[in-house]
Formats: structure tokens, sequence, C-alpha cells
């Protein structure tokens, strides 16, 4: 088989295979590309050895000159685009080949019109932390009435347990997890049971251990500046093989193991100045690989920007991505639920109802209104009128707004049955495509925490000490933190499969099946057209109210009964009729005043 590696900046390279050191030879079709032809089998360790300067511009993580610098045997780097780590990112690779594997599902695909998606941790959605024991659970979601499983990053990271955030190899599979094939099984079984599988792909950095590139060539630049340090390469000298190496990367998770599409990791982090940027490759390339494999590869960006050109088509000067996680409508749906009102938060805090109103019709929050978070105007409006909803991802939850509070709590630790079942209502009525965080559909009481496993000691203290003083500056104790080098607080995070059985959960995973099973038997909550949304609301008497075509929303969130003045609304000929309810609710009279109790809500129709 062919092995080959970039390393500008080597005066040699020798490839290291099965214990054996030969050379390897320059490329003379491509400027920095050293091959070498050797016998190999699936499971052959091999790794590379520089020789020279080899330092690779800026960055951290490795040597650069290929050698322990005491004289002793060359050190072996792992490849850069290694499928498989057994021992880890600091290990040797092993080679992968994916002809071997047996696909027993024959899978068209499922694009994201009409979707309901649900984020997944492998590492803590089963005790195991396996793709294997995942699958396992995999029924849950289709009774729940789920279509795609969005897992978080699975690229290799030091230790056994992480978010995946800190992942380094970005070709490969994390092996506590179930490495390669345990990925493959799990994907083909979520197919069988005809679910989507989504994955979290992270391009703006790697994790701060077990990162070997800098030693291969400048795959990242002090051009720019980031919050984890010298920015990934994509616009400075050499960034041409660096996007490709990401590209190949992303297109290699989407071919070798029949994943649906991917959720892209905070791509406003992506410092790029080049005309065509590295956005605009990407969903090139996606585009043209799902016409070769006819079927749909969805491109879910991660962005803070507020920019409707994230999501607009490439032919009308967009970047081409398909949609786009939307954290404008979760802020406000959080500060309406919560009355919290820190950071972030006091842009929306100030009228909670108008503010989740404005974004089931306009998209975004921040339109090019001034946010006081940032202190300057933000945002773009929306086109309302050509782009559909379905390209904005709405949630109540996420990993991200669970896991970077200080204690990890979800909603469910201070929120009633009833607010809860509110917020279900909106996300899963409301105009967006709807993502649920994996135990939300029963008001899993177990956190979700920072979690890490970081085997160099020094870093391990250095993450301890940085996440108590980042909460220390908003009034946290020190002891209050949960350590996250602590094994318990992983466990903490599991979720608790014996929950769903027992009330109070019971009764709102029954909601929520309830909601979906709406969802997908109505067509008008699935409507993409965000221009037919109508809504009202009352900021004091804290009830909110929206029209999708036939069909009234209205959620109370308040301690107290609400009215709420429906005939307006309303279309001619015919009474409402109540399609569900969180609570004993009595269509509304003549009148068209719903009577709506506490903390509950509603979904009537027309007829």
């Amino acid at each position: 088989m062919l092995f080959e590696v970039w390393a500008p900046d080597a005066d040699s390279v020798g490839l290291r295979l099965s214990g054996e050191l030969r050379a390897m030879g320059r490329d003379p079709g491509r400027d920095g590309w050293w091959t070498a032809e050797a016998e190999a089998s699936d499971g052959d360790r091999y790794g590379f050895v520089l020789g020279g300067d080899g330092s690779g511009g800026d960055g951290s993580g490795g040597d650069g000159d290929g050698s322990d610098g005491d004289g002793a045997d060359p050190r072996v780097l792992p490849d850069p685009r290694s499928r498989r780590q057994p021992d880890g990112p600091d290990g040797e690779s092993a080679v992968v080949d994916h002809s071997l594997f047996e696909w027993r599902s024959d899978w068209a695909g499922r694009g994201l019109p009409g979707a309901v998606l649900y984020e997944l941790h492998i590492g803590t959605y089963t005790d195991e932390g396996t793709f294997d024991a995942a699958a396992a659970r995999l029924e849950h979601l289709v009774e729940l009435g789920v279509t795609h499983v969005s897992l978080m990053p699975v690229c290799p990271f030091p230790g056994t347990h992480g978010w995946g955030y800190e992942g380094v190899s970005l070709w490969a599979v994390h092996e506590p997890y179930g490495g390669p094939e345990g990925l493959k099984r799990f994907v083909d079984t979520a197919h069988g049971l005809g679910l989507a599988v989504l994955l979290d792909v992270v391009h703006n950095h790697l994790g701060p251990s077990g990162n070997h590139l800098p030693a291969f060539g400048p795959y990242f630049t002090a051009t720019h500046h980031t919050p984890w340090g010298a920015a990934v390469n994509l616009d400075a000298p050499g960034s041409d093989e660096v996007r490709a190496f990401l590209l190949g990367s992303a297109l290699a998770w989407l071919r070798d193991y029949r994943l649906d599409g991917l959720r892209l990791d905070a791509v406003h982090a992506l410092a790029d100045g080049r005309a065509l940027t590295f956005l605009e490759e990407l969903s090139t390339a996606t585009d043209a690989l799902a016409a070769e494999l006819g079927r749909p590869l969805p491109l879910i960006a991660e962005s803070d920007l507020c920019d409707p050109r994230t999501t607009t088509p490439r032919e009308s000067g967009g970047l081409g991505l398909h949609a786009q996680w939307n954290d404008d409508f979760h802020h406000a749906l959080h500060s309406a639920l919560t009355g919290e009102s820190q950071g972030y938060y006091a842009d929306f805090a100030a009228a909670p109802l108008a503010a989740v109103a404005k974004t089931v019709t306009s998209a975004f929050f921040h339109n090019g209104t001034y946010s006081s978070f940032r202190g300057r105007t933000h945002g773009r409006p929306v086109d309302i009128g050509r782009t559909p909803a379905h390209r904005f991802v709405g949630y109540a939850q996420t990993h991200d707004q669970i896991g970077n509070r200080a204690l990890g709590d979800r909603l469910s630790a201070t929120l009633s049955p009833g607010l809860l079942a509110c917020a279900a209502a909106l996300v899963l009525t409301g105009p967006f495509t709807p993502m649920l965080f994996m135990g939300e559909e029963w008001g899993a009481r177990t956190p979700w925490q920072f979690f890490t496993d970081h085997t160099d000691p020094a870093l391990a203290e250095a993450v301890r000490n940085g996440r108590r003083r980042e909460f220390a500056a908003h009034g946290w104790a020190a002891d209050d933190i949960p350590d996250p080098q602590d094994p318990a607080t992983r466990n903490r995070s599991c979720l608790d499969w014996s929950e769903p059985s027992r009330e109070p959960h019971a009764r709102l995973h029954a909601w929520y099946r309830e909601l979906i099973a709406l969802r997908h038997a109505l067509p008008d909550l699935r409507d993409p057209d965000l221009a037919s949304v109508r809504t009202a609301h009352d900021e004091q008497a804290r009830w909110l109210a929206y029209r999708r075509g036939d069909l009234r929303i209205a959620v109370n969130l308040g301690e107290k009964p609400a009215t709420i003045p429906l005939g307006g609304g309303r279309r001619r000929g015919g009474g409402d009729r109540v399609v569900a309810a969180w609570g004993p609710v009595e269509a509304p009279g003549g009148d068209g005043l719903l009577h709506l109790p506490p903390e509950s809500c509603v979904v009537l129709a027309d007829g």
C-alpha cells in the first residue's frame, strides 16, 4: 500500500512499519510530500520519523526534529491522517482497511426538512460509554420519534473520558469508545432503525495534548490568535495543504463511516481571510459528494455571528451551509423560563417573551440591534420570505448551555415539570428544526458537567485551577466547582436509565413523544415559512401564543392562570379543538378566550 505524508520542512522522512524503519522519497509531483510503498494489512502499526528541522511553524505539540533530543532512537510520530490510534494520540498509528467492514443496512439517507435532532455524547449516554452500549439504547430514540442522532466529537484525545472538543488525530476515532469498527457498528445499527447520524467536527483548534501536527508542517499560524493560541492555518503560507487536510477529514467521515452530515463547531472562530473561504470549499465538496452518493449530507454550523450568509446558498453569495444552531432562540427561551439575566442573557432578559416572539418570526434576535453584552450593534436580518425555517436549529438545552454552567445543571434542576413541558412545546411546535439534548426528553436529574481525563499532570492541574478561577469571578467558591479530573464528575454526568419509567419523568417523556408525533403528523408544524408565523404575548402575565397554519400554540409560564384572547387570530368557520395539552385545558368558547392554568401549554386546531 502507499504511505504518504506532507512534511515540507523535513530533510528526510522515514516510515516505521511493524517495527522496521525504511526511507521515504519525495513526491516529485507534490511539493512537500513524501511517499513509500510497503506491504501492510489492517491493524499493522506504523508512524513517521522526521529528519532535519521539521519545525513546521507555530503551534504546540511535538519537538519538531523527530528525535528525543538525547541521542536515543528517533521519535516515531503518528500519521496526521491516521485512521486509528490504538494506544491514544501519542502512540503509533494503525492501518485501517475500510473495505473489510460488512455494512448490513441499505441506507438512502435523510435530509433536514422535517427532522428532529438529538444531541448525544457517547461517553455519558450510558455508564459503559461505548458505541456498542449507545447503539443498544437507540430503540429509545426510535420510540421517541427522533430522526437524526447528532454525535458529539469522537476524535481521539488523551485519557478515556472527555467532551471530545480537545480531540486530535482528526481522521481517527477515539479508541475507548470502540474505535473505527465501533463507530461503523453504531451507524449501521442506527440506519437499520431508520435513524440518520450526524457528527460534530472541530476545525477551529486542536486539543492541548497529543497534537503532533506542528512537527510536520505549518498547520498553525501566528498570523491570527484565538482563545486556544495560534490559529489553524487557513490563509497563511502552506494553507492550501492544511485546507486539503481538513476537507479530506470531513469527507472521510461522510464516505468511510456513512455518516449523514456534520455539525461544524464554532465556525466564527475560523480565522480565514481568503476570498474563497474554507467553509465555501467545504460546502462545495460536500454537495458534490452528496450528489455522488445520492443522499443528502447537511452541514450544520455553530455560529454566534447572527449572519444569514452562513446558510445562504453559494449561488446567492452565501457560504452554502445547510443550517445553523440558533442561540438567540435558546437565550430568549432560557431567560423566559428561568429569569436569568447574567452574561449574554442580559440582552434577552429585559423582555424575554418579546424576544422569543421575535426569534420565532425573524430567526435572529440580534439582526442589526444593539447588544449590551458585546457593547455594539450585532447581527444582520434574515430574509424570512426566502429563507426556510429548517435552516435554523432550535433548542432549549445543549451540551454547551448545560456543561458550561458552574455545576452543569440542567433546566430540570430548577424548573417545574410544567415549565419543562412549556419549553418542549415551544421547541417542538416552533418553526425551527428542533433539537434535544440527551435525557431532556424525560427531565433527567443527572447533571452534565465539564470533565476531562488529561494524562499530563501539569495540564490536568491547569484545567482544574482554570475552571475554579473562571467561576470564582462570578462568586462561586472553589470547593463548589466539580473537579474536571475527578472520575466522579464524569460518572455523575451519565444518564440514569431508570428515570424514564418513573414519575415525574414518565409523564414528561410521554409529552415529548406526543409533541414529536404531532410534528410528524401535522404539516403545519413543518411549514418552513417564517413569514407566516403570527405571535402574541403578555410580558407581565407571562403568556405567549403563536399561529402556525391551522394550529395555535399557547404557553403560560406564569404562576397564575392566564386568559389569552385568541379571537382576533381565529379563522372563520368552526371552533377550536384541543390537539394536545399539558394539564386540563378546555378549548376557547365563543368569546375566543383561552383559559390556561399556571405553567401549562396547549396545541389547538381550527375546526
